[in-house]
């Protein structure tokens, strides 16, 4: 069934503009796309002027030609040029000036190059994996603006301060659900470029909805890495994790058991299905696939693992014995499947939801030789899931299926969320 396309929201109404301003920027007759360009940055000249001159005249406290209050000795002094960069491309202004020199501009502020649009669109380019070089490229065709790369890294510099704020911004006190993996990035490290491995959280809130907890960057993992992310979560009032999803990642079980210990810790199905199947070449993979479904559909761990066995005794496994090896490694955190309804497998099966967060952020890394550092690593891949993030509104079809069963089988812990 094809989906349905989202309605767009439409824009607040506008107040129309009195056609005797009109006449002034824009002659009658044809008109060419330039002079309409020309007439739009004549216009916003001209509005930005007001606002400023607006804000001076708030400054003082009279407007111009206006009589002086007795309790103040200062006047306006004339204008200063500036110009400015806006998404039109820069501008040249007049920012009008007091005789004491207090009047600070909340336009355009006092030593400021840049309109406040003109620093999000550059944001906006950086966080879909474009390079400072590439970023002052495109500047430079579509806007005619020569841009420094040190002044587009320094807009990137800072939002510093607000991927910390979202890093130790507080949680909520249970999550149902709580997806964990990695992906791989170069990183300069002591003058050595290294992989290191990128860690997100994507948890499942109880109406549904999904949120990215926070993102952890480590060369190894571990439970010394992995008791820093439990305590960092538990430190912003996460109190409870219900299910946590995971693709085997060492250390996590200890690390989880001390932190969380009533958390039930489940390996990715789908993990342990494509790590099987990695042992066969492209003609055995289905019927493998096939050999293995019923295992991980068995209706409970007893007739799981005697699925097992058979495999072990057929001919993949015979023809395969590190496939049978992967799953009983894995199998004490595979059997806690079993005891869930389909409602909550179809949940937990997989950690899909993550991972397609990981297949955009790679198609935005990879054009990336590696990172200078982990900070910058960290404040591209924040801005990705900025975008990522904006349109998860609401929650998967199936999760109101899976929200009575959670009830039941963790009644003391999941609270059912208000319709």
């Amino acid at each position: 069934m094809p989906r349905r396309r989202k309605a767009l929201m439409p824009d607040a109404p506008l107040a129309p503009v009195p056609s005797e301003i009109l006449d002034q920027f824009v002659r009658q007759g044809p008109i060419s796309p330039e002079e309409l360009d020309a007439a739009v940055r004549r216009f916003k000249k001209a509005i930005i002027e007001r606002a400023l001159g607006g804000e001076l005249t708030h400054h003082l406290g009279y407007p111009p030609g206006g009589t002086k209050p007795g309790d103040t000795t200062n006047h306006r002094n004339g204008t200063g040029g500036k110009t400015v960069l806006t998404d039109d491309g820069p501008l040249a202004i007049d920012v009008p000036r007091d005789r004491a020199g207090t009047f600070e501009p909340r336009l355009i502020p006092k030593h400021e190059r840049r309109f406040t649009r003109f620093d999000d669109k550059i944001l906006a380019l950086y966080a879909r994996g474009m390079t400072v070089r590439e970023i002052q490229a495109f500047l430079a065709e579509m806007y005619a603006v020569e841009v420094s790369p040190d002044l587009i890294s320094t807009v990137t510099d800072g939002i510093v301060a607000e991927v910390t704020a979202w890093q130790s911004r507080p949680l909520e006190r249970m999550y149902p659900v709580v997806f964990f993996d990695a992906l791989r990035v170069k990183i300069r490290d002591e003058a050595t470029v290294r992989s290191k491995a990128i860690y997100l959280a994507l948890a499942v809130l109880p109406d549904g909805t999904r949120d990215i907890l926070g993102l952890w960057i480590e060369q190894t993992e571990g439970a010394k890495f992995w008791m820093k992310v439990f305590s960092d979560l538990k430190t912003r009032d996460c109190q409870d994790i219900l299910i946590a999803v995971t693709d085997s990642l060492k250390g996590m079980s200890d690390a989880l058991a001390a932190v969380y210990p009533a958390t039930t810790l489940q390996t990715c199905i789908v993990h342990l299905i494509r790590n099987s199947l990695d042992f066969a070449n492209w003609k055995e993979r289905k019927p493998m696939a096939t050999a293995l479904r019923p295992i991980y559909t068995a209706p409970s761990a007893e007739a799981a693992s005697a699925a097992l066995d058979d495999f072990e005794r057929g001919p993949w496994g015979r023809k395969f014995p590190t496939v049978v090896a992967s799953w009983r490694r894995a199998w004490t955190h595979v059997i806690p499947f079993f005891a869930f309804p389909p409602e909550i497998r179809r949940v937990i099966y997989t950690t899909n939801a993550l991972e397609s967060v990981h297949a955009r952020l790679r198609k935005i890394l990879k054009t990336r030789g590696h990172f200078p550092n982990d900070e910058a690593a960290t404040t591209l891949i924040w801005l990705a899931l900025r975008n990522i993030t904006a349109s998860w509104g609401k929650a998967a079809n199936y999760w109101p299926l899976a929200l009575t069963p959670l009830a039941i089988l963790y009644e003391d812990r999941f609270t059912v969320p208000n319709a």
